[in-house]
């Protein structure tokens, strides 16, 4: 039986902006928008889900950072890193399935090192599926400067980067490279390489489609390897800008709205699904709500 009906759905909004840089020096970025958004479209009703509340982040206030001075709001970051992780794991101690609602990518910090606790404890290993337009793989050894989490995620969670995000808890670090596996990204991204010189089982999207869609998210569960549970991440800016061009960074040749649920619902129904999180929809670009409804109407078509 597929995890998310043996498991109820738990919805738990994340509206971090905490690892963006602002659109402009006197505003905030609109991500935090984005799981009130979602609600509006009847989500947690549609899919029968848990309310799980709202982990509200510290103030967005990135005025006094730097090129130089590491990764923006690095404190503020690690503080909701930890909270997140905490509550991520208590949904899993009520046996529950976490849909959690973003936010920016720099939230996936916080079920990798919830995962990493629980490895800590059973040495069990547990995997990354990773869903994204882009790598978010800048690190000080790749990049003369790094500054916003959201786009250096995946190096903090792999372990690249300062130790005050990268070894919370001691813990560092929160993903093996072994047990990830990477989808969607454009063949020209920048880090592309470094990912598979680490050794990351990674799909491009021409690598998605010539291998098939559905059979590429059944090799991505296989090329997780021996794992006793593993997390979806998705970054909405996978879609095609043509379905969805109301994120944060739009990039042009993606997958369309038929084909990420695909890949979802093939995920998620693995035992091994531990819970998901959808990042980076920005409502400040959807002001008739119409991409909103599309992803509402994804996510209940993926995970019900």
């Amino acid at each position: 039986m597929p995890a998310t009906r043996a498991r109820r759905i738990a919805v738990l909004d994340a509206p971090s902006n905490l690892g963006l840089r602002p659109p402009t020096p006197s505003t905030v970025p609109g991500c935090a928008k984005a799981p009130g958004a979602l609600r509006d479209h009847r989500l947690l009703s549609r899919l029968n889900a848990v309310d799980a509340g709202c982990l509200t982040p510290p103030r967005f206030d990135a005025s006094a950072w730097r090129p130089g001075d590491g990764v923006g709001q690095a404190k503020a970051i690690a503080e909701y890193t930890r909270r997140l992780a905490d509550r991520v794991e208590r949904l899993w101690q009520e046996r529950r399935f976490p849909l959690v609602l973003g936010g920016d990518c720099s939230i996936l910090l916080g079920p990798a090192l919830a995962a990493r606790r629980r490895t800590e404890r059973d040495r069990r290993d547990r995997g990354l599926v990773f869903i994204d337009a882009h790598s978010d793989f800048r690190h000080p050894g790749n990049s003369q400067y790094v500054g916003a989490a959201a786009a250096e995620e995946l190096a903090l969670a792999t372990g690249r980067g300062q130790p005050d995000l990268t070894d919370i808890g001691g813990l560092r670090p929160y993903v093996d490279t072994d047990h990830l596996v990477v989808l969607g990204l454009r063949a020209n991204d920048a880090h592309r390489v470094e990912l598979e010189a680490s050794g990351v089982s990674m799909r491009t999207v021409p690598a998605l489609r010539a291998n098939g869609i559905g059979r590429s998210a059944e090799w991505a569960l296989d090329a997780l390897g021996e794992v006793a549970t593993f997390w979806l991440h998705v970054d909405t800016d996978v879609l095609d800008p043509s379905v969805m061009p109301a994120v944060d960074g739009p990039a042009p040749g993606g997958i369309s709205l038929g084909e990420l649920s695909q890949i979802i619902t093939t995920c998620a129904a693995d035992d091994r699904c531990a819970g998901m999180d959808l990042t980076v929809f920005d409502p400040d670009y959807d002001p008739d709500g119409e991409y909103a409804k599309a992803l509402a109407d994804l996510l209940v078509e993926a995970l019900q």
